[in-house]
């Protein structure tokens, strides 16, 4: 049986672990992801806050963290992730890369940034699951990233998780501006154009995957991520799920917008 493959919301900074009342839907929905699998030898995850010029893969025995954000109160720098690593794996996802003509490069000192800690703290709060980090791509090619997933697949029969963190509404600029009907209708349209792309089963692996690597041709598309990095964890998730149909898991209004999840199981 394959191992499932998620596409998550990490939320703003910190915001999850510190119990904000906006966040609560997702908290509650991050503390119950682990009810949808067992226990799996490792969790390769894939953050919207690292990028390389190639894949690059955590391939340490631990790795220290990273506060990637600013301006929160002093306790949400002190936040520990322990997570084992996972150097046999890191192998293996650079020999998998390797059949499929990619270049894959080792990291052994970068720390968990927050797209990793925080929601795998909430995952995972007995830090029990060997982690390792997978970069994006400088560039933010969109089709580069579903080629990347695709030559991932035969990660779900070796009993690891996926988890591609990122938010598929990032525009800092509208969240900061609060509530506005005229962004929230426009950011509302990119919302439905995903959801529908993801879940309908009418549509084919290829329609679908052809679909996301044009994502920018989506309804409003560019004010909803006026730069990719936070959606393209969703074009690995879909590569590595073999562009098949998605349930969608989460679909609420996280800071003002519509905010999607979505499982493969």
């Amino acid at each position: 049986m394959s191992a499932p493959v998620f596409y998550i919301p990490h939320g703003g900074g910190p915001m999850p672990l510190l119990g904000d009342a906006s966040h609560a839907g997702l908290i509650r929905f991050l503390k119950a992801l682990p009810q949808q699998f067992a226990t799996p030898k490792a969790v390769v995850l894939i953050s919207a806050h690292w990028e390389e010029s190639q894949p690059t893969v955590y391939a340490g025995t631990a790795h220290p963290m990273l506060f990637d954000y600013y301006g929160f109160p002093p306790e949400t720098y002190q936040y520990r992730y322990p997570a084992p690593g996972a150097p046999a794996l890191a192998e293996r996802i650079g020999t998998m890369l390797h059949q499929a003509g990619l270049n894959c490069k080792r990291d052994n000192a970068r720390g968990f940034d927050h797209g990793t800690f925080v929601p795998m703290l909430l995952v995972d709060p007995q830090v029990a699951i060997p982690c390792l980090q997978l970069s994006l791509l400088k560039g933010l090619d969109p089709a580069a990233h579903v080629k990347l997933g695709l030559a991932l697949q035969q990660l779900r029969n070796d009993d690891v998780v996926i988890i591609g963190s990122g938010m598929s509404f990032h525009n800092l600029q509208a969240v900061w501006a609060g509530e506005q009907p005229q962004l929230r209708a426009a950011s509302d349209q990119f919302h439905q154009w995903l959801l529908a792309t993801m879940s309908d089963q009418a549509l084919s692996a290829e329609q679908r995957l052809t679909a996301l690597a044009n994502w920018q041709r989506a309804p409003h598309a560019s004010f909803c991520h006026p730069r990719a990095e936070h959606l393209l964890p969703l074009h690995v998730c879909a590569g590595i799920a073999g562009g098949t149909a998605a349930t969608v898991t989460f679909d609420e209004v996280l800071m003002n917008h519509k905010v999607a999840g979505f499982s493969w199981h």
